[in-house]
């Protein structure tokens, strides 16, 4: 080491050692903390200098990242030239720099598309340099993103030969937030967008949101919920979204709106909203002109119609084509794109309400035009712990399918609860249609690459909020940075994205690492477990879907009932969806509902999803079915009693903030757990007339007290 770099790092160590920064969770996973001296010595033995070329505002907000970056993470700030020598960090597109031109790099950027990116080392042992180039600067600042987090997860970039691209064109956000700040099913305070004050005040959460969201390659916000208000579509709100859009759009961020279908009557003046009547085309068409005149990058619609009471195209007796194709007529001269969501039911299909969508939308394919993508949710029923995937991927091969996964935890115990959801992405993600044979996998259906299609998306509904560490959890930022990574490249593992996260978000202490990330892997199937296990679902309480409520019967709706789901009688429990049942499993390729339709091969973890069951059906592990309900409700709060062990264990080896507020909230999550297993073991048992299994602790509380608990405070209600 030469003398100038050891007086760095020493100066460097005295200096950032009296620094300190509040540990609140607000830096999520960018906290760009000194690391330790030998990997400062490392990584600054690599980089003499930067050369940074071109200027834009996203490549001005890259080079920003850049410096914050390196100077928390290495201690020390880096000289901007021109000319090369040995250890130059080269950072351009082959139009911003003259120098990432000369490398002929022309066959690998071939590749990459508008947002992929190269992290290459290059030249002689002796005159050694590090590229990040991109055909956009799009891409150059994802590249920039990618290599800070390499410092930050203390991987090596002496011999870097890194091509990223990411496989799906719209990564999304869906903000489920209103006008007046409230959230539905939001658990991380009130929404983030202040509505009052913009256009002129631009919190400068605005800025870090649209950083955490590029570094993690997410390229796309809806801005409000679902359930529409049409005063969005108005002057005063567009002037404001134009605020926010121009906050993004550094960043790679475009701006979506939620299209309330009947605003050509509710704000435009006429008297229908019928998407082929010539004066609502033509109201549209002009809307969308206006958004695009303040907006000139804005993405498109989002749409619900024609589900849980909202307007749509069969008000009309027009179909859900119709509707999106309307839309997508408005923005298709500006390059916008329309993404309508298939989450539809309705009294008139008492069946089954997991088969309506397949019902409604499998007849339209392709008649929708070419700028419409149906989003999916994962699973056919509503954000459930634990789902089969959704039929309908597959089943529409010339209609581009986008994924819709929950982020927040509506039915997995708000941020209150430590759920990990990037296994259920993954289980999702994995799970073959066989469409096209074997392999034929949700996200080869979704990245277009089964059915040929150059359109593609995954959204995720939002878990963020205005509290100060943005997801009302620690742990909830995981889901966030999950959805982003899987979003970009799907074929990363659980595994992989919780030990980066883990990483940048704690420590790269090994003894850290590997029992944090035991905890985020188990936890899934831990919640599953004493919420609903063997398939069940739906059996949270009415409204607020918190707390348990198998019993919840006779509402307006059937289908918004746990005893519509569960089907607890005397004889056994579950929802048969085969074809002695509602033959739900029709509606899947033949080889998945071969093994959907045996009570013997079908997963025993979807086996109560498929089939209704004898309690005293013998069960893989010798045990009859009641039996090993029993257990697997127990096995979820000792799992859950297991990681608040676990955590304790770290106590002194993360800052005592963050600390304690797990510490807290795992102690909340089991006490929850306990009322969850409690109430579902003992209303079940009314049914089954078998005693709990010996060796398992008797619930303190009688069924009538757990039916009588409320939870008159939840959030998101």
């Amino acid at each position: 080491m030469n003398k100038k770099l050891g007086f760095i790092i020493l100066f460097s160590l005295i200096f950032f050692s009296n620094l300190s920064f509040a540990e609140d969770g607000y830096r999520l996973w960018m906290r760009y903390d000194a690391l330790p001296v030998q990997k400062r010595i490392e990584y600054l033995s690599s980089i003499s200098q930067i050369v940074f070329q071109g200027n834009s505002e996203i490549l001005h907000a890259a080079k920003q990242e850049l410096n914050t970056g390196l100077k928390g993470l290495l201690s020390s700030s880096f000289m901007y030239a021109n000319a090369l020598k040995n250890g130059t960090l080269i950072i351009g597109t082959p139009k911003s720099s003259p120098i990432i031109a000369s490398l002929n790099l022309e066959q690998k950027l071939s590749t990459l598309g508008d947002e992929g990116f190269l992290l290459l080392s290059a030249g002689s042992s002796y005159n050694k340099h590090i590229i990040i180039a991109a055909n956009t600067d799009k891409g150059i600042l994802y590249g920039v993103f990618n290599f800070l987090q390499l410092l930050q997860t203390h991987k090596s970039i002496s011999n870097l030969n890194i091509t990223s691209v990411p496989k799906l064109k719209l990564r999304i956000l869906n903000h489920w937030d209103n006008l007046d700040r409230t959230v539905e099913r939001g658990y991380a305070g009130f929404s983030l967008w202040n509505w009052h004050k913009l256009p002129d005040y631009l919190d400068p959460r605005y800025t870090d949101y649209a950083r955490a969201n590029a570094s993690i390659g997410i390229n796309g916000t809806v801005l409000t919920n679902v359930n529409a208000n049409a005063l969005f579509l108005t002057e005063e709100y567009l002037l404001k979204s134009k605020a926010l859009a121009a906050v993004f759009r550094p960043y790679g961020i475009k701006v979506y709106f939620t299209a309330r279908f009947s605003a050509p009557i509710e704000i435009g003046g006429l008297k229908t909203a019928d998407p082929l009547d010539p004066e609502v085309k033509l109201w549209w068409k002009n809307k969308a002109d206006e958004i695009y005149k303040h907006i000139p990058d804005f993405g498109g619609f989002l749409v619900k119609a024609n589900s849980e009471g909202q307007p749509g195209p069969q008000n009309y007796g027009r179909n859900h084509a119709d509707g999106a194709n309307m839309l997508a007529d408005a923005v298709a001269p500006h390059g916008g794109v329309v993404m309508w969501r298939a989450f539809v039911y309705d009294n008139k299909v008492p069946e089954d309400r997991s088969k309506q969508a397949f019902n409604e939308f499998t007849p339209l394919d392709g008649t929708f035009r070419k700028n419409v993508l149906v989003q999916v949710k994962n699973g056919p029923i509503d954000f459930q712990p634990r789902e089969p995937f959704h039929p309908l991927f597959g089943k529409m091969p010339k209609t581009p399918l986008m994924m819709e996964f929950q982020i927040t935890q509506e039915y997995l115990g708000f941020s209150t609860h430590l759920v990990y959801l990037g296994s259920l992405f993954k289980e999702v993600l994995n799970s073959d249609t066989y469409a096209k044979g074997k392999g034929s996998t949700v996200a080869k259906v979704l990245d277009g690459s089964i059915d040929n299609h150059s359109l593609s998306g995954m959204a995720g509904v939002a878990n963020i909020g205005n509290d100060r560490n943005w997801t009302g959890h620690i742990f909830g930022q995981a889901n966030w940075f999950a959805f982003g990574k899987l979003a970009w490249n799907h074929d990363l593992t659980e595994q992989q994205i919780a030990d980066d996260w883990i990483r940048m978000t704690f420590s790269n202490d090994p003894a850290l690492i590997n029992p944090i990330k035991n905890i985020m892997l188990t936890s899934r199937e831990t919640a599953i477990n004493y919420m609903t296990p063997l398939g069940l679902h739906h059996l949270m309480g009415y409204s607020h879907h918190f707390g348990p409520g198998p019993w919840v019967a006779n509402k307006e709706r059937a289908d918004w009932t746990a005893v519509y789901y569960h089907k607890a009688d005397s004889a056994g429990i579950g929802f048969n969806r085969t074809k002695t049942g509602s033959n739900a499993i029709n509606q899947y390729f033949p080889e998945v509902q071969k093994q959907f339709e045996d009570v013997n091969t079908v997963p025993e973890k979807e086996l109560l999803w498929f089939h209704h069951v004898s309690w005293t059906h013998t069960m893989k592990s010798g045990r009859p079915l009641w039996d090993e309900l029993c257990h697997k409700y127990y096995e979820g709060v000792d799992s859950v009693r297991s990681m608040r062990k676990t955590w304790e264990s770290q106590k002194g080896k993360i800052d005592s903030e963050r600390f304690t507020q797990v510490q807290t909230l795992l102690k909340m999550q089991e006490k929850e757990a306990t009322i969850w297993r409690n109430s579902c073991v003992l209303y079940f048992q009314t049914f089954s007339k078998m005693p709990i299994p010996s060796g398992l602790e008797k619930p303190e509380k009688s069924l009538e007290y757990y039916q009588k608990l409320k939870y008159s405070f939840v959030p998101g209600n």
